[in-house]
């Protein structure tokens, strides 16, 4: 511990340093002023009260040099608070003590006089000529107002300075967040309420809260804040007053509560999202609360809800400026904008679902029925919102799919218009993606309407550039796997189109076509995208309707041209020098092996490979496949294909697969390193698992494996 002598050494050089600050011709750079004030905090935690008592004297005699003294004044109560009260600071326990000694004993003495200089501060002329030293103080006065009593700053000389402020363009910003520090004051419910009434009241007097636009976007986002902060106080205030006893205040609270939310719907449908966002959740909590009062939501509260439905839509809108091919900052924030008005109409949704089907209903037919001549934002929140509507009333769409009698299902009109109204031929990439999602969530429908099925199959195959032929990539990638989930749900009812949909996807299938080694720049589809289509063709082949000869047919038209590509790209491979196009080559061949595996998945216990006659197809590929370990090149990138599909193999076959085990093993094993041999052991272990009671098993893997993996055997088997 320092001894007074310098003690007062650090105290004459903070006094100093305030007063050189003074005659300084230059202005030192915020962060220099910055640094200073928290030397002096720390300063100020170790000393104050005990060792230097009059550390709020010294400093407030300083103000009187001039607005550099003011200037590090404010600085350093704002670093002071920052480490005594900011609550978003961490502090240890002894930390926190010590800070509630440090506010205790400043309200307990200096509070009035820091009071008064605030004030003296705001109304000494530095508005016109140092607008930064208000701006700094009305920060301060915002967060000491947190932690003081809140009669010295909620009174008529501080509100009227503050109102005043709220008309000078230069400090209605701090003004406005001030305002809004001293509306989140802790305090009790019926005190809140009259606090927010009185400044509400002083607010729309001087024209500051109204429904009129306000041209600055900033000044616009700190007044929508600040009804944002009255609203959810106004609704915690509601929710801690008690239910009996209190109706007076309850009635008070919801009063001002009602007030407030033409505001929220007025902020919220501003056309910056910016504003709109930040009284989302005031809307949110609004929305919560009609929920828990059926009288509320009976009087104003189904009005507001019905406004807030045709607000969330018209903002739910694309913006013109909004770029689909390559998507930055803006756009991914409008993406996260989306979700809040998405989490809106789910609540809004729940609160009241025949209002919500009837508004949807009206803005989703009329939509589809005009498309031609509506601008591609109004089509596609219109597909959006039919898609969204299955999550918000969970369960509704699958009532309406169940509908009866002579009357038409609100779901089933819209989607019968979705299919024949010819949407899907509208061109813009967010239309078409939309179009294609909704016909993906509503697959029930189409298990009832399946004279529907033909029209969205064109959609998604056609040679119309719609869906897998579409100029994005983006669209082509989202539709192959929306393609894959339309088929596996309606597989029941394509049997009669199984064989024109083969034809129609025969060019996509087509494994990578190269050229001089590398991958050709016409592929319409990536590897990824490749593997949905060949799982659904696959599940579309092996579906029940087939004889199991017909399916072993369509199985093998659809992998021989996969072989052939396979065997043909294993001859280039070893005589290609080229570094990038052997690459290319050893990717191909691996996708190959890829895609041979993924068919397999849409076998099941009940469709087996067996009883489909498929075990011979995959075995010969099998030993296509092999072909590949004995080229002198590359094996890494090539035996992990082969083991993906060994393991595909054990789980689709059974006893058929176990001749060819331990040749399998020993070709990947042929040239043998740490990692190869790790990666064959779960094969091995899937094998064992399955197999180990297998008389063929004992006669054709149990040798090889006593050959080669003696020590892992006996480990597995005492296991």
């Amino acid at each position: 511990m320092a001894d007074d002598r310098i003690q007062q050494a650090m105290r004459n050089f903070i006094s100093q340093w305030i007063q050189l600050r003074v005659y300084h011709e230059g202005v030192e750079p915020v962060f220099v002023r910055n640094k200073m004030a928290q030397l002096v905090c720390r300063v100020f935690l170790w000393d104050y009260p005990a060792r230097w008592p009059e550390f709020f004297t010294n400093l407030l005699s300083s103000l009187s040099l001039g607005a550099p003294a003011v200037d590090a004044y404010l600085r350093i109560l704002l670093a002071i608070h920052g480490d005594v009260a900011d609550k978003d600071v961490p502090h240890t326990p002894k930390e926190n003590e010590r800070n509630t000694m440090l506010k205790d004993t400043i309200r307990e003495r200096h509070v009035v006089d820091l009071v008064n200089s605030w004030y003296t501060i705001l109304t000494n002329g530095y508005q016109g000529a140092n607008e930064e030293l208000t701006c700094l103080c009305l920060d301060v006065v915002g967060a000491y107002v947190a932690w003081i009593d809140i009669g010295l700053i909620a009174n008529d000389r501080f509100v009227s300075i503050l109102v005043q402020f709220l008309s000078m363009h230069s400090l209605r910003e701090a003004s406005c967040e001030c305002i809004h520090e001293i509306v989140g004051k802790g305090m009790d419910p019926v005190s809140k309420v009259k606090l927010i009434q009185s400044l509400s009241e002083v607010l729309q007097s001087a024209g500051i809260l109204g429904l009129s636009e306000v041209d600055d976007v900033d000044f616009c986002v700190k007044l929508a804040k600040l009804v944002n902060r009255m609203g959810i106080q106004l609704i915690s205030c509601l929710e801690k007053l008690p239910k009996k006893g209190a109706e007076n205040d309850q009635l008070l609270v919801k009063k001002e509560l009602e007030g407030k939310v033409p505001l929220m719907l007025h902020f919220l449908g501003n056309e910056d999202d910016d504003v709109s966002q930040a009284v989302a959740e005031f809307a949110r909590e609004y929305i919560q609360l009609l929920k828990q009062e059926p009288l509320m939501y009976s009087n104003q509260g189904k009005v507001s809800a019905q406004a807030l439905l045709y607000i969330i839509i018209n903002k739910y809108k694309y913006d013109e400026s909004y770029l689909f091919d390559r998507q930055g900052e803006d756009e991914a924030l409008f993406l996260e904008y989306r979700k809040t008005l998405k989490v809106l109409f789910d609540n809004v949704s729940q609160l009241d679902k025949e209002v919500t089907l009837s508004c949807m209903r009206s803005m989703i037919c009329s939509a589809l029925q005009n498309w031609r001549s509506l601008p591609f934002q109004d089509v596609e929140v219109a597909l959006s919102f039919l898609y969204l509507l299955a999550e918000a009333i969970p369960g509704f769409h699958c009532s309406q799919m169940n509908g009866s009698g002579d009357t038409v299902p609100p779901m089933f009109e819209m989607l019968r218009l979705l299919i024949s109204s010819g949407v899907s031929t509208y061109g813009h990439i967010a239309v078409t993606l939309q179009y294609f999602e909704a016909v993906v969530r509503y697959e029930k429908f189409f298990n009832q309407e399946t004279q529907y099925i033909p029209e969205a199959l064109v959609a998604f195959m056609d040679e119309d550039e719609r869906g897998l032929r579409n100029p994005s990539p983006k669209v082509r990638s989202r539709v192959s796997y929306l393609l894959s989930r339309f088929i596996k749900s309606l597989r029941a009812h394509l049997l009669s189109y199984t064989e024109h949909i083969l034809s129609r996807l025969e060019d996509l299938l087509a494994l990578c076509p190269t050229e001089n080694g590398l991958v050709h720049s016409s592929v319409l589809l990536s590897p990824d995208d490749q593997l949905y289509l060949f799982e659904a063709t696959a599940v579309l082949i092996i579906s029940e309707q087939f004889p199991a000869d017909k399916k072993q047919l369509l199985m093998k038209g659809l992998l021989t041209p996969v072989m052939n590509k396979f065997e043909s790209l294993a001859q280039q491979l070893p005589v290609e020098r080229d570094e990038a196009k052997r690459s290319s080559i050893i990717e191909c061949m691996n996708h190959a092996m890829a895609v041979t595996s993924r068919t397999s998945k849409a076998f099941s216990n009940y469709q087996t490979m067996k009883g489909c006659n498929c075990v011979s197809v995959y075995l010969d590929a099998l030993q296509v496949f092999l072909q590949a370990l004995d080229l002198p090149c590359e094996q890494g990138a090539l035996q992990s294909g082969v083991r993906q599909f060994l393991h595909r193999l054990v789980v689709c076959l059974e006893e058929e697969v176990l001749p060819h085990v331990p040749t399998a093993c020993d070709r990947l094993l042929r040239s043998p390193d740490v990692r190869s041999i790790q990666e064959l052991i779960p094969l091995i272990n899937q094998i064992v698992c399955k197999f180990k009671l297998s008389w063929v098993f004992q006669k054709e893997v149990v040798p090889f494996l006593q050959r080669i993996f003696l020590p892992l055997v006996k480990v597995i088997f005492g296991a």
